[in-house]
């Protein structure tokens, strides 16, 4: 026994050795992109926990305007464990997956017009562990959104520790989906240490969530509503609904409101069970993430297979997901972007396997606690989610108690109407995004760069 633990701490010992001779690395190339980067790319791992036996991987992208005094985002990407790759080819990042029929050969980058790093410092960043190319030193482990938010507040100070020439940078904490569960978290650990003068003190500014999961209450309360407003179910359907749950739709103690609810959930098995819920205008396809196992080993048979589907297939988002699948666990890829050899088995866009416990039931109350501290807060929704509707999200931002300053009205890029806003006396910002759905920056690129290029130096929307 004692000889096993001897073997265990050395070999924890050579791996986080060599862990820190192999970060960070300045990538120029990345296959699939023709050319060197026209962005400052930088990747790399950060020791988080007690013994750093969390390896935290991350992508960080300069500005492109003017680094030294630009915004520094950190981007969460939801799940819980989707990779930060996701948000940077699919939503804000400077590139993106070339949609095309796979012949085999490695799927093509393409750039961004819209990405956000025109105007913002990213860090993107893998977490929780065993999300994307983020591993543990030692397999058995258990992460949770308290966990994970303490381990992304470590990876923070850790990282601008390292990187001291963005201390001074305003700060914010970002991302979507499941991330809006953690982020209020990361932000209250990291204003806590402010007020106790932990050193380096951050600059820290505020936060950017975009469909954001928060509570059961709001998130699933409001898709009843939602899918009425949207005419997914019947006046008659909605109104008794309505009447047995007097708008809470989540009290499953009242009997008549649960067999109303019931009643709405066994129409939406089986009328809306066609209709894609992260948009629900757009085609519902199947989520293929990734490319069968057995058509990694002979590329000529992988192209056939996908020559047999039908063409409409290449037209669906889940199709560029699977060509991620395949970019990123190619070798030449990994290699460029400096991977630790053997410490994944496979990367995933979103990892539905990790052991994760759901611990934090609600964000309302951390959010309540940072608006009283004056905060910047930018809370946006595509109006198309039916993942996590913003009529949910607007009744959470309600509940905060917070006084209108500039009440509803449309917000406009390129001479159209791109979504509806209103502002709070706590400083907090809510915008719906027009036509966008889960997440919305992946369906209304254009629009949602507008909206952050605004918000971040001040401006209204």
């Amino acid at each position: 026994m004692a000889l096993c633990l001897i073997a265990s701490l050395f070999l924890f010992s050579w791996e986080f050795n060599d862990a820190k001779e192999l970060s960070p690395t300045i990538v120029k190339y990345l296959p699939g992109f023709q050319g060197p980067l026209p962005f400052n790319l930088e990747t790399g791992y950060v020791g988080v926990g007690d013994l750093d036996e969390f390896q935290l991987f991350y992508y960080f992208i300069e500005s492109e305007s003017n680094p030294k005094e630009d915004p520094l985002l950190v981007w969460l990407t939801g799940g819980p464990g989707c990779s930060a790759l996701s948000g940077l080819l699919f939503e804000i990042g400077p590139l993106n997956v070339k949609r095309e029929r796979y012949d085999g050969s490695l799927p093509s980058l393409t750039l961004n017009p819209n990405s956000w790093t025109k105007v913002a410092n990213i860090i993107f960043l893998d977490q929780p562990v065993g999300t994307g190319f983020s591993y543990a030193i030692l397999r058995d482990y258990n992460m949770g959104d308290t966990k994970s938010a303490k381990l992304t507040h470590q990876f923070i100070r850790k990282w601008l520790n390292d990187h001291p020439m963005f201390l001074s940078n305003p700060l914010y904490v970002s991302g979507d989906s499941y991330a809006g569960k953690i982020i209020p978290v990361v932000v209250q650990e990291i204003s806590d240490d402010i007020e106790a003068g932990k050193q380096p003190l951050l600059n820290l500014k505020g936060y950017i969530i975009g469909n954001p999961v928060a509570d059961a209450k709001y998130d699933s309360g409001s898709k009843v509503p939602y899918v009425h407003s949207m005419g997914l179910i019947s006046d008659e359907l909605y109104e008794a609904a309505k009447r047995s749950c007097g708008g809470d739709y989540t009290n499953t103690r009242n009997l008549k409101c649960a067999e109303a609810v019931e009643a709405v959930k066994l129409f939406a098995f089986q009328c809306i069970a066609g209709v894609n819920k992260p948009h629900i205008l757009e085609s519902k396809c199947a989520l293929r993430d990734r490319i069968p196992a057995e058509m990694h080993v002979d590329r000529r048979s992988q192209y056939e297979n996908l020559k047999e589907e039908p063409d409409p297939d290449i037209i669906c988002r889940s199709y560029g997901y699977m060509l991620s699948h395949h970019w990123a666990n190619n070798e030449t890829v990994q290699q460029a972007l400096n991977i630790r050899k053997g410490s994944i088995r496979e990367w995933q866009r979103c990892n539905e396997f990790i052991s994760y416990t759901r611990d934090v039931s609600s964000s309302i109350k951390y959010h309540r606690k940072l608006s009283s501290k004056g905060y910047r807060t930018l809370v946006y929704s595509g109006d198309h989610d039916l993942v996590c509707p913003h009529l949910g999200t607007q009744a959470w931002i309600r509940d905060l108690n917070s006084s209108i300053v500039s009440d509803w009205r449309p917000w406009w890029v390129s001479g159209q109407v791109a979504g509806f806003t209103r502002t709070y006396s706590n400083n907090l910002t809510f915008a719906t995004v027009k036509g966008g759905g889960h997440t919305a920056p992946e369906y209304r690129p254009k629009e949602c760069f507008g909206m952050i290029q605004r918000w971040v130096f001040d401006n209204p929307l």
